[in-house]
């Protein structure tokens, strides 16, 4: 039987090493962010990296146990994790505190918690359960909607809890229903939502109406030039005059007040180097003064002094551009690549539905984690606080993200009994 051989039996273990190398490299890097020259031991404690080396220490432990248990689990159980999850995203809607203005945390004694980062995990496992259905039809437009309502439920109530950031990364699993046979025409209008809405903001509104019109009738011209299809462009065309009109509304009203800064300062409508645009200016000060080769360790100026907000969690990027260079940084995101593909890989080849649906939903999610929190430190996007999985501090990302991973990596070491 497969269980003499144990646990680490037919285990990937060049995921394992990236893994572990980011890891590694992310507290390595915490460590020279909050650097204090009076607590210098990398095991004290009291400081952050003290604190990062416990959590990693549990998140391993935590990988060993999801390697020892049987796979078929997480998929029997994956609607009960579920629901688990939603429960616990309502009540820190209800009783949750308030932490830089999100209530996205719960807190047991001294410990906290951040159910967001979890629910990604969860939401992966029910997206790959229902779509991994032997009588589904993955045609029907009514499959699609039941799917995404069941990946956005979450979105839905962390953007209750003022956590704009945790939200948008459900939108990664746009790519993952695009790979398993949604149309790309709803794939390209869902990701056409945030370029509109930001050329919105930026130029006459009659004249984007104008081009959405063009866009209606090539949309018609490209289709059979059925009525049915004349409908539709007719309505996508009235839902984007309403969709433009109501950006203003939403920036001015919906969001919050350094929400709707940040999105300024991005465009170029004000600047505010002492206020929203701040972190980001230090950021790019930092990685720039990083050149080629780097400060050296714990030799980063702008991370030493404090320059950059945030340098531990949202903005640890800065640290890798300035004391490790450009060199370092390209080092660092050749193995988030290598990660990325090898997941991919590693997904192509699972004989059961359920784990290649499930690992493309990793991949998904730690790019999309990925991409966001870069784009943010280079000034690329909006500063929207979200972690650069493995290496940002915290102990709740680290053990979802590991969570996320590790039931991938228990799936696959069991392709070929799982059909």
């Amino acid at each position: 039987m497969r269980k003499e051989y144990g646990i680490f039996y037919r285990i990937d273990w060049v995921l394992i090493i990236l893994y572990l190398g980011l890891v590694l490299f992310g507290w390595l890097n915490i460590y020279s962010a909050v650097y204090d020259e009076l607590q210098p031991s990398i095991f004290s404690v009291s400081q952050q990296y003290g604190k990062q080396l416990i959590w990693v220490v549990a998140a391993l432990i935590l990988a060993v146990v999801i390697l020892a248990i049987d796979p078929k689990f997480f998929s029997q159980f994956s609607w009960f994790i579920y629901a688990g999850l939603i429960l616990l995203l309502i009540i820190v809607i209800l009783f949750g505190r308030d932490v830089s203005g999100s209530r996205s945390w719960l807190h047991f004694g001294s410990v906290t918690i951040q159910p967001a980062e979890f629910a990604k995990f969860a939401t992966a496992l029910v997206v790959a359960k229902y779509l991994s259905k032997i009588d589904l039809n993955l045609k029907k437009k009514r499959t699609w909607a039941k799917v995404m309502a069941l990946a956005f439920l979450p979105a839905l109530l962390i953007l209750l809890q003022r956590d704009t950031g945790s939200a948008l990364i459900f939108l990664a699993f746009l790519l993952v229903f695009y790979r398993f046979g949604m149309s790309g025409f709803i794939l390209l209008g869902l990701l056409a939502l945030p370029v509109i809405g930001i050329l919105a903001l930026v130029i006459n509104k009659f004249v984007l109406i104008g081009f959405l019109f063009i866009l209606s009738i090539f949309f018609y011209l490209l289709t059979k030039k059925k009525f049915r299809h004349l409908l539709i462009s007719l309505l996508l065309f009235a839902g984007s005059i309403g969709y433009v009109f109501s950006i203003d509304y939403t920036v001015n009203r919906i969001l919050q007040p350094h929400q709707r800064q940040r999105i300024h300062v991005l465009i170029g409508k004000t600047t505010d180097p002492k206020g929203a645009g701040y972190n980001v200016n230090q950021s790019l000060i930092a990685i720039g003064s990083g050149r080629i080769l780097g400060k050296g360790f714990l030799n980063g100026t702008q991370t030493k002094y404090n320059f950059v907000p945030e340098q531990s969690t949202d903005f640890i990027f800065c640290t890798v551009g300035e004391e490790w260079g450009f060199l370092g940084s390209l080092l660092l995101i050749s193995l988030y690549t290598g990660l990325f593909i090898r997941i991919i890989i590693i997904a192509e080849r699972q004989r059961a539905r359920f784990s290649r649906i499930y690992g493309y939903s990793v991949a998904a999610i730690l790019f999309t984690h990925f991409a966001i929190n870069i784009g943010m430190t280079l000034g690329l996007l909006p500063v929207i606080g979200i972690p650069l999985p493995f290496l940002s501090y915290g102990g709740s990302s680290l053990w979802a993200f590991t969570i996320l991973l590790f039931i991938f990596v228990r799936q696959d070491s069991y392709r070929y009994e799982l059909v």
